[in-house]
C-alpha cells in the first residue's frame, strides 16, 4: 500500500483591501498630507509619486510587495485631506484585474448619492464604496446615508467605512466611533461593513465587539503597526474570520514588511491566511 502524502494548504491570495492613488494623480492634496507622507519618503517623495501614477508601474510594485490585489479607493475630502476623482479611479483601474476599484459618494456634493453609487457600479464598474465619516463630517446612522447602505446592499458591494482617529486638520473625532455602525448593521443585515482601522485610538475594543456581534461587519485594519495588533486585540486570532489587511498605502508604505509581520504573529492555524486575502476574497466574490 502506497504513503499518501498530504497536500500543502492553499495559500490564499494577498488582498491589501486599502490603497490611495499616487498623490500626482489628485486633483489637489493639503499641504499637511504631503508634509505628513512624506515623512515616510524621505528621499526622492516626488520621483516616487511620479513614478505610481502610471498603473503598470503600480502594478509591478503591488508584485515586489506580495500583493495579488488592491482595492483603490477615491476621496472626495474637500476639508481635509484632498480630492482623488471617483473618474481618477476608474481610469487608472480600468482594465487590469488586480486593481479593485472603490468610489466615494460625499453625501454633500451629491443630490442623490445612492443614485450616483448604482451608476457608479452599473456603469463605470465601481466594486466597493469607501465612506469618509469623520473627513465629511456626518453620523454614520444618520437616515440620510441610509439609501447609500441600501443600494450597496441590493448590489452586493463592501462599504469601506473611516472609524476611529485621523491627525489632519478639519477631522471631527465623533463621527468615528464604531457604535453609531451598531444602527446600520441591524437595518441592513446583508450588508458588507468594514470598519478601516478598526475604531484605531479610542475604539479597539468597541470595533472588536461589532465584529463578534453582527455577522455582516468585519474590521479593517490599514494604518495598524502588525506589532501592535495582539496588543489592541488580544483575542485577535479567534475573530480571524472578521479580520481583514489594508495597508494605507502610499501613507504606510511598507505593505510587504507589514504582511510578513501578520504572517509571524502566534495565531491559530490558518488564521493569517483569512487575515491576509482570505476573507477579502470572500466579500469582493474573487475566485481564486
Amino acid at each position: 500500500m502506497g504513503h499518501e502524502t498530504s497536500k500543502p494548504a492553499l495559500r490564499a491570495p494577498r488582498i491589501d483591501f486599502h490603497v490611495h492613488l499616487s498623490p500626482s494623480l489628485y486633483e489637489f492634496e493639503h499641504s499637511w498630507v504631503t508634509d505628513w507622507m512624506k515623512l515616510s519618503h524621505p528621499n526622492g517623495f516626488e520621483q516616487f509619486c511620479e513614478d505610481y501614477s502610471d498603473p503598470g508601474r503600480f502594478e509591478d510594485l503591488l508584485t515586489r510587495e506580495g500583493v495579488d490585489f488592491a482595492c483603490v479607493v477615491a476621496e472626495l475630502n474637500e476639508m481635509t485631506t484632498g480630492i482623488c476623482t471617483n473618474e481618477r479611479v476608474r481610469d487608472f483601474c480600468r482594465g487590469r484585474p488586480r486593481l479593485i476599484p472603490f468610489c466615494d459618494v460625499n453625501p454633500y456634493l451629491f443630490a442623490r448619492p445612492a443614485d450616483e453609487l448604482k451608476r457608479l457600479v452599473n456603469e463605470d464598474g465601481f466594486r466597493g464604496v469607501k465612506l469618509y465619516p469623520t473627513y465629511q463630517q456626518y453620523f454614520p446612522n444618520d437616515s440620510r446615508i441610509y439609501p447609500i447602505y441600501r443600494t450597496a446592499q441590493d448590489l452586493g458591494i463592501p462599504v469601506l467605512m473611516h472609524t476611529g482617529s485621523s491627525i489632519f486638520p478639519g477631522t471631527r473625532l465623533k463621527y468615528g466611533d464604531p457604535l453609531h455602525l451598531d444602527d446600520v448593521a441591524v437595518d441592513f443585515p446583508e450588508l458588507k461593513l468594514v470598519m478601516a482601522h478598526s475604531g484605531r485610538g479610542f475604539w479597539y475594543d468597541g470595533a472588536f465587539f461589532m465584529s463578534r456581534l453582527h455577522k455582516n461587519v468585519y474590521m479593517e485594519i490599514a494604518g495598524l503597526p502588525p506589532s501592535k495588533l495582539l496588543e489592541y486585540f488580544p483575542d485577535l486570532g479567534r475573530n480571524a474570520d472578521k479580520v481583514i489587511f489594508g495597508s494605507d498605502w502610499p501613507g504606510m508604505p511598507h505593505i510587504k514588511r507589514n504582511i510578513e509581520a501578520v504572517a509571524a504573529l502566534p495565531l491559530p492555524s490558518g488564521a493569517a491566511e483569512k487575515i491576509l486575502g482570505g476573507n477579502a476574497a470572500r466579500l469582493l466574490g474573487l475566485n481564486c
